[in-house]
C-alpha cells in the first residue's frame, strides 16, 4: 500500500491541502462569516453544509407529506390548517408542525391565514414517479441505518435487496415477487421515456426491442410518440403478463408483442433493428452487464442500434444523483453501479459495437443516453 505525500500530487495537492487547512481554522471561519466580501460565501457554504447535514430529516418531510396525501390534498386548493389536520388525520400541533417543515422546503406555502401548495410541490406532483420512490425509501433508509456494515458486507442482504429478489434469483420469479418493484419501475419510468423520445428520433427505425421492460411503460410512451413503430418488450414471464394487462388496458396489445425470458440466460429475439435498455444496465454488476451486451449484439442485424438510457456516474452538474444516491442505492439493492458514459463505452467495445456516442438530453440528472450501432 502506497502512502502519498503532497509532492506527489504536484503543486495541486499542495494549494489543495493549504486550502483545507484554512478553511478548517475556527479563526478562518470566523473572520469569514464577519467580512463583507466573504460573509456571502460564508452563509452560502454554512447551508450547504448544514443541508447535507439535515438530509435525511428532510427527506422525511418530504415522505410524511407523500404519506398523509398532503401535496394531492393543498392541489384542490388553500385550507386551513384545522381543515387540513383533519383530512390528513393529524392532530392539529402535528399538522401545524409539518406544514411549517414543508413551507420551509418550498413544498407549501402559506396564502394569508390558509395553506397552499408551493412551486416544488406542484412539480413533485407533475412526477408520479418521484413521489413513488419516496414512498419506497423506508427501504432505502432501513438499510443505511448503518451505511459503514452495508459497504463491509459489499452490499445488498437488506430490505432494498428483498424488493427485487426476483432479480437476484431469476429463476423463482413469481407473479408476487415482482410485483412491488415492476410498478416502481412502471410508475417511475416515464421521468427516462420523456427524456429518451425527446432526444432520439426513433421514427428512423421499423422495429424495437425493449429488453427488461417491465410492464411496458416505455414502449407504451414510443408508441404514442412513434406511431408505425413496430414495438415489443422482452422481461421475466411473470413480468410480461403484468406487461400484457398493462398494454391492453393503454389499447396497445395488438401493436406489442411480449416475450418471456431471462435476458442474463436466454437469447433475445432477432428481427429487430433497434434494442433499448432503459434503466436496465445500471442494475448489474459487471460481468451480467457485459453478457447482457454480448446478447443484445448477437440479437441485432449489422448496421442495427442499442439505445442505452439511465443516470450515469460523472454526470457534470449531476455528480451527487449518480455518484452518490445510485452509488448507495444499487449497493444497497444489491446488484449494479451507476457508470460513467466513458465506462459504458468500454464494455460496449468489449461487447462487439463498433460505434458509440452520446446523445444530449434536456435532464442529464434523470438519464443520460448512450447509443452504439452493431
Amino acid at each position: 500500500m502506497h502512502s502519498y505525500r503532497n509532492n506527489d500530487f504536484g503543486w495541486r495537492g499542495r494549494w489543495i491541502q493549504w486550502r483545507n487547512r484554512v478553511l478548517a481554522n475556527p479563526g478562518f471561519q470566523r473572520f469569514a462569516s464577519r467580512f463583507v466580501l466573504t460573509r456571502p460565501v460564508a452563509r452560502r457554504r454554512a447551508r450547504a453544509l448544514f443541508d447535507l447535514v439535515a438530509g435525511f430529516t428532510y427527506s422525511q418531510i418530504l415522505a410524511a407529506c407523500v404519506e398523509t396525501r398532503l401535496l394531492e390534498l393543498l392541489a384542490e386548493g388553500p385550507l386551513d390548517t384545522d381543515s387540513i389536520a383533519a383530512r390528513i388525520d393529524l392532530p392539529a400541533q402535528g399538522a401545524q408542525c409539518l406544514l411549517r417543515a414543508a413551507a420551509a422546503l418550498g413544498l407549501v406555502q402559506t396564502l394569508g391565514d390558509a395553506w397552499a401548495l408551493g412551486s416544488d410541490g406542484a412539480a413533485l406532483l407533475g412526477n408520479r414517479g418521484i413521489a413513488e420512490m419516496v414512498a419506497h425509501h423506508h427501504l432505502l433508509y432501513a438499510d443505511l441505518a448503518d451505511p459503514v456494515a452495508l459497504l463491509r458486507r459489499g452490499g445488498g442482504g437488506g430490505a432494498l435487496s428483498d424488493l427485487w429478489r426476483y432479480a437476484e434469483s431469476p429463476g423463482s420469479g413469481d407473479s408476487a415477487a415482482v410485483t412491488a418493484y415492476s410498478a416502481l419501475m412502471a410508475a417511475s419510468q416515464p421521468m427516462v421515456a420523456a427524456q429518451a423520445i425527446d432526444a432520439y428520433p426513433f421514427r428512423r427505425h421499423r422495429r424495437l426491442l425493449d429488453v427488461g421492460g417491465g410492464e411496458g411503460a416505455f414502449v407504451a410512451a414510443v408508441g404514442v410518440r412513434v406511431p408505425g413503430l413496430d414495438l415489443a418488450v422482452f422481461d421475466l414471464p411473470p413480468v410480461g403478463e403484468r406487461a400484457r394487462v398493462r398494454l391492453a388496458q393503454a389499447g396497445l396489445a395488438a401493436r406489442v408483442s411480449v416475450y418471456g425470458g431471462n435476458f442474463l440466460a436466454d437469447p433475445l429475439p432477432q428481427g429487430f433493428d433497434i434494442v433499448t435498455l432503459i434503466r436496465v444496465l445500471h442494475d448489474h454488476d459487471d460481468a451480467p452487464a457485459l453478457a447482457l451486451l454480448r446478447a443484445v449484439y448477437a440479437a441485432l442485424p449489422p448496421g442495427g442500434t442499442l439505445f442505452i438510457a439511465e443516470p450515469m456516474a460523472q454526470t457534470p452538474g449531476a455528480e451527487p444523483a449518480g455518484d452518490a444516491y445510485f452509488g448507495f442505492y444499487l449497493l444497497a439493492m444489491g446488484s449494479g453501479r451507476p457508470r460513467s458514459p466513458d465506462e459504458i463505452a468500454a464494455m460496449l467495445r468489449t461487447a462487439g459495437f463498433a460505434r458509440c456516442r452520446v446523445v444530449p438530453t434536456a435532464v442529464p440528472l434523470t438519464a443520460r443516453i448512450i447509443v452504439a450501432t452493431r
